[in-house]
């Protein structure tokens, strides 16, 4: 669709030179999953352990998260542009109208001079011999003489904004094509690693694959315990504001649907889709991006999270979960798994964000 609006002003350019839903329980630890059995095969020399594979298989979808935040932002920048150039291709064609319509003005003017054989109101009327004639006709000239002025100089402005709004239109296309450009490539990325690390997991027998999950959700969970066994929620009580109950249950209400990388719903949602979707639903807008998120709400201390606020995750925030409560989070975690609850600290926290501070 932004392609077509694009072609649009290309073509102008050329032309013209909830209620709050019932809360899903959180929780302060999920269940310890049963851990891989203590007999496993070592593995054989030349073939990588399991464990290493989850290591690389991680690597890959953390690599993947990256780029599908460039992607994000480079389609958000994208979208606005778009808006933009529709907009100045709109001013384009009412400003060129503007000008057609004070050309035709100014014309009629000269054609009038023209028929009073080119001179002056001042001197047809002095030359008419008639005194009153004359007083009567000399606010007339004048005013005539404004509007010309008025007349010319309107021109001037409106060929001056016209051009103005040509150059911008020219600079936002190019952005435009540039951040089209760096779509493209996030995009190529981002299927490349999300192929070799599903490539990775196909070559592994059923079972492995089984005991690659519950391996997962052991590092999950252990994570969390270091992360509650260091009084992270002794001082964490706060209730949600308004607005953050109303992102709370749009979140939750999300569970149990597919992640898919640049996806804002409603069926669908990569991480920061999820939450910027969900402030969307409590009436106030927020970046797209995790790593817009982070650089522009404002930051909170760990201590002072409430249920609605956003942790950021990664050194490089490239990830983002919805704080629900009881040291959980409602997030998106990665392609092949769904929306779901998880332990706000199973995973590195960078630090936390508030929408609506």
């Amino acid at each position: 669709m932004y392609r077509r609006h694009c072609a649009a002003a290309a073509t102008t350019l050329v032309c013209a030179l909830a209620v709050l839903a019932s809360p899903v329980q959180a929780f302060a630890a999920p269940a310890a999953p049963v851990p891989a059995a203590p007999s496993e095969a070592p593995a054989k020399a030349g073939k990588k352990s399991l464990e290493e594979v989850r290591q690389e298989i991680d690597a890959l979808y953390l690599k993947a998260g990256a780029a599908t935040d460039a992607y994000n932002l480079a389609e958000e920048k994208a979208r606005k542009q778009s808006v933009e150039l529709v907009e100045l291709a709109q001013a384009i064609v009412e400003g060129q109208a503007k000008i057609a319509d004070l050309k035709d003005r100014a014309g009629a003017q000269a054609r009038e001079q023209y028929r009073n054989a080119g001179l002056p109101a001042g001197a047809r009327l002095m030359l008419s011999g008639d005194p009153q004639l004359f007083l009567d006709g000399v606010s007339r000239a004048r005013q005539g003489q404004h509007a010309t002025k008025g007349l010319l100089g309107e021109l001037t402005r409106t060929q001056n904004d016209l051009e103005t709004y040509t150059k911008d239109a020219s600079t936002n296309w190019t952005k435009l094509e540039a951040n089209r450009v760096k779509q493209a490539k996030a995009k190529k990325k981002i299927n490349a690693q999300i192929a070799a690390a599903k490539k990775l997991e196909s070559q592994l027998e059923k079972e492995e694959r089984t005991r690659l999950l519950k391996m997962e959700q052991e590092a999950a969970y252990q994570a969390q315990t270091a992360w509650l066994s260091s009084g992270a929620l002794k001082e964490i009580n706060r209730e949600a504001s308004p607005s953050g109950k109303k992102a709370v249950a749009f979140a939750t209400t999300q569970i149990g649907k597919p992640y898919v990388w640049g996806a804002e719903g409603p069926k669908s949602y990569d991480c920061s889709g999820l939450t910027s979707q969900a402030w969307a639903a409590a009436g106030r807008p927020i970046p797209r991006t995790s790593q817009e998120q982070w650089r522009l709400l404002p930051h909170i201390a760990i201590k002072d999270m409430r249920p609605g606020d956003l942790i950021i995750y990664h050194s490089d925030a490239t990830h983002v979960g919805m704080y629900v409560g009881d040291g959980a989070i409602v997030h998106a975690p990665r392609p092949g798994r769904n929306v779901t609850l998880a332990g706000a600290g199973s995973m590195q926290i960078l630090g936390v964000v508030r929408p609506d501070a």
